[in-house]
């Protein structure tokens, strides 16, 4: 997904040019409060706030976090207050707000479709999230690294402005956590009338394997509007194989028979379905159609475009080092405090250099990818592998788990240049996600030059094709 990067502009381009586009839901608390403590350049976040139903708690964020002219170089980023299981009323008002600017700015201007991406993993997370896309009114609402049963039912209840219970697992506990999100507490109890029954998104669940998929459409409950069939060769995280993990040569896992989908399966199912990992040619969009599917997801191809998030010198260095044929991307078992696979871009001065890693002072200040877990005296405690491995041992997780582990949370942050500022003036070193086919540059930049989102959306669709592309990265 990368935070930011299939962000509202990305979203906006594509979805303006008839075909669904996706900006990332990850991190968007923090991404809204640095934009602000940049300046806001063009001032987009200020007229998305301007236009939130509670003017009050738009008016909080602002004074909190904006700065005229944006922060003095090398000046350290205000601190976000963190979602947690057992409070964070502040972290989830917060939460709805930057989910509401990020929808809102990618449906400004044009009538085409619009979703958000969301992981399941990021629990805690989920609810405010989903309520904020909800009030600016999104189409559709993406969910993978993880099993997303309980979003319809979620969808459902908070497009009436209902409070929502959300089953935490905590790790150490035989059964989950309830945990309840009311989107009418605090100054959210002023939302206008008109706005507490609102159209429902679609809810489509991102899986790997038909088995998947036919356990959510058992239950009227899970049953989503459809699927996004995701393979490995996808960028960010991904399923790892079925069965024992095994590594190839060159540390990376191995796929076999088994984890490819039998999509004759998932047709069977009746319910619409996407196909993403590598499908970024007209050939495999074709091929996608032909086998039942919708149409595809696109990801890499879009983050390699002109309006896409990622940094401009980390965009250019990735399409001048795959067009060379120089640039790696290691599927890395290790790296996300997940447990999930990661792709890793191997880059000079990212967190894919050992180097960098080690030069890089340990600390979890953001903390998406913590995990609720009962320590040893019983209390409820938020951990990631990621963190400080004495902090992490502390809350009785064991030290081998953090081996190989990447902050990827402050990583991906600095990736689309909004990392923070360490003492001593050190930023945060990027770390950069892709697919690993990148072959789609030779056809829609055979020359080099930089391409747009609308180039990409020609080419694979070409004169007169219907529009069937999702933009997710």
């Amino acid at each position: 997904m990368g935070v930011a990067v299939s962000g509202w502009r990305l979203a906006r381009a594509v979805a303006g040019a008839g075909q669904l586009g996706v900006v990332s839901g990850t991190a968007l608390d923090a991404v809204l409060a640095r934009r602000l403590q940049l300046g806001d350049p063009g001032g987009h976040v200020r007229r998305a706030l301007a236009a939130f139903p509670v003017p009050e708690a738009a008016a909080y964020v602002l004074d909190r976090y904006f700065v005229e002219g944006g922060l003095a170089r090398g000046e350290r980023m205000r601190a976000t207050a963190r979602l947690r299981a057992d409070r964070g009323e502040a972290a989830e008002l917060l939460t709805v707000l930057g989910n509401f600017v990020e929808v809102w700015l990618a449906k400004e201007g044009h009538d085409g479709p619009v979703g958000v991406n969301y992981l399941a993993k990021i629990q805690l997370a989920t609810a405010p999230a989903l309520f904020g896309a909800i009030l600016a009114g999104v189409d559709h609402v993406l969910v993978g690294a993880g099993v997303p049963g309980q979003i319809p039912a979620l969808a459902s209840r908070l497009a009436r402005a209902e409070p929502v219970t959300t089953l935490v697992t905590v790790e150490g506990d035989e059964e989950p956590l309830p945990h309840t999100f009311d989107p009418l507490s605090g100054v959210m109890d002023q939302l206008p009338y008109g706005m507490r029954r609102l159209r429902r998104p679609d809810v489509l669940a991102i899986v790997s394997l038909p088995v998947l998929a036919s356990y959510l459409v058992r239950d009227p409950a899970t049953r989503p509007d459809g699927f996004v069939i995701e393979t490995h060769r996808a960028g960010g995280h991904s399923a790892p194989p079925r069965g024992k993990l095994s590594l190839d040569a060159g540390g990376e896992p191995v796929y076999g028979p088994r984890d490819h989908p039998d999509l004759a399966k998932v047709a069977a199912l009746g319910i619409p379905f996407w196909l993403a990992g590598g499908a970024a040619h007209p050939e495999r969009l074709a091929a996608a159609q032909a086998l039942g599917a919708i149409g595809v997801q696109l990801g890499s191809v879009f983050a390699l475009c002109e309006e896409s998030g990622l940094r401009g010198d980390l965009r250019g260095e990735l399409r001048a080092r795959a067009r060379a044929g120089t640039l790696r991307v290691r599927n890395d078992p290790r790296a996300s405090p997940t447990t999930f696979p990661f792709k890793v871009a191997e880059l000079p001065g990212t967190l894919s250099e050992e180097a960098v890693r080690a030069a890089r002072r340990p600390v979890c200040d953001l903390g998406y990818l913590r995990t609720p877990a009962r320590a040893a005296s019983g209390a409820l405690v938020h951990r990631c592998a990621a963190e400080p491995v004495a902090a992490y041992v502390r809350k009785g997780g064991d030290a081998v788990d953090t081996a190989g582990r990447v902050c990827l949370c402050n990583g991906l942050l600095a990736t689309v240049g909004l990392g923070q500022r360490r003492p001593g003036g050190a930023d945060e070193p990027p770390v950069v996600t892709i697919g690993q086919d990148l072959g789609f540059l030779d056809d829609i930049g055979p020359d080099g030059l930089p391409y747009t989102a609308a180039e990409v959306i020609d080419w694979m669709l070409g004169a007169g094709a219907p529009a069937q592309l999702t933009a997710s990265v």
